[in-house]
């Protein structure tokens, strides 16, 4: 796999900067917590820029001109991956965000830009891509909380309800199968480490050989690494 990392044009930076501070963060605040927004963005509006960046560099140069991706949970930290790809690759985008909210202050803070988010289901997204942004959505504590407890090594074998657990499984299972069927292979990946046992178990049922990056890179909202999955018949090649 490529370790490339690119560089920005000048007006790409200033794009981004501009969106993050045209973003309703009172908004925002009340999206991600259930207390204390105002200071949790105060705390993470520049890291959550600057990781974004340095990330959608290395994406950057792992991805082709032209091509189309597919942003599944896309929120504030993917405004610079997502910006990048149309901006320096000419790419296509397909963001989703089941969080409306969210999604009405960040296509409110990119309107002009050639990428809107829609406040809908991502199974549902029309065509194929050759890259697959999932980060932060299989294992989310909201949704998944029996999943992520036991993920994050904080389940309590007291209070812990295997049939809860096993039920949420088969909807992740679900999830990742929807959008992972979406890819033209070879494609790429870009996920969590903690997301990552998904992305392989779906290619090791089908028998899809598939190569995870070594390279790790921090996230400011969520907090979990980053990697980069290059997947399918390409890898086998010498």
């Amino acid at each position: 796999m490529r370790s490339t990392t690119g560089n920005f044009r000048s007006e790409t930076v200033r794009t981004i900067r501009r969106i993050f501070d045209a973003l309703d963060y009172s908004t925002l605040g009340r999206v991600y917590c259930d207390e204390g927004g105002d200071e949790f963005w105060k705390a993470k509006r520049g890291p959550c820029r600057r990781l974004g960046i340095k990330l959608a560099k290395a994406l950057m140069g792992r991805l082709k001109p032209g091509g189309r991706s597919l942003y599944v949970g896309a929120g504030v930290a993917e405004i610079p991956a997502l910006a990048m790809e149309t901006l320096e690759l000419g790419r296509q985008v397909t963001a989703y965000n089941l969080r409306a909210d969210e999604v009405a202050v960040l296509n409110h803070a990119c309107k002009g830009l050639p990428f809107e988010l829609a406040a809908a289901d991502a199974g549902t997204a029309p065509g194929m891509f050759d890259h697959l942004w999932i980060v932060s959505v299989l294992n989310d504590p909201e949704r998944f909380p029996h999943l992520a407890a036991l993920s994050y090594g904080r389940a309590d074998p007291v209070t812990f309800d295997p049939k809860t657990f096993a039920d949420e499984r088969r909807i992740v299972r679900m999830l990742a199968g929807r959008c992972l069927r979406k890819l033209t292979l070879p494609a790429l990946v870009t996920t969590s480490t903690e997301e990552l046992v998904w992305i392989a178990e779906w290619c090791h049922r089908r028998g899809i050989p598939y190569r995870v990056g070594a390279e790790r890179y921090p996230t400011a909202t969520v907090g979990d690494p980053v990697c980069f999955v290059l997947i399918g018949q390409a890898l086998t090649r010498k």
